[in-house]
């Protein structure tokens, strides 16, 4: 399911691109920024969203990957809020974040194995964010 969900996020991003590339003339630079920006976002969160279900579900093996998924989302985070200064995107950015810190939370609390699912729905929430 993992691998659908990156397909099809990295999919509707690059969708996003061509249908605002091809707008650009009428939409301006920064429909065709902001495209571009969410290509990139789209990528980023969705190698590091997979590589949390899959810290989570090997959790028992090495705990310690969950706490380097989030590590790594975080990073991605930081990156994509360096590139861009759209509004919207820096909103979807801020509740991917917050996903991430409540994951954290569980893990510090002892859930062994926390429910992502509000880290997947923010990561598409960003996509969504990316297709408007």
């Amino acid at each position: 399911m993992a691998a659908r969900y990156r397909r099809r996020t990295t999919i509707t991003a690059f969708a996003a691109v061509a249908v605002l590339a091809a707008a650009g003339a009428s939409a301006g630079c920064d429909a065709v920024n902001k495209a571009v920006d969410c290509v990139q976002t789209a990528d980023a969160i969705a190698d590091s969203v997979t590589a949390l279900q899959q810290a989570v579900e090997s959790a028992a093996d090495d705990p310690t990957r969950t706490g380097a998924s989030l590590d790594a989302i975080d990073k991605n985070l930081d990156k994509i809020g360096d590139k861009t200064d759209d509004v919207d995107i820096n909103k979807a950015v801020d509740g991917l974040r917050t996903a991430v810190t409540n994951v954290r939370e569980a893990v510090k609390n002892g859930d062994k194995t926390p429910d992502v699912t509000p880290v997947t729905d923010a990561a598409g929430e960003l996509t969504k964010v990316c297709t408007s």
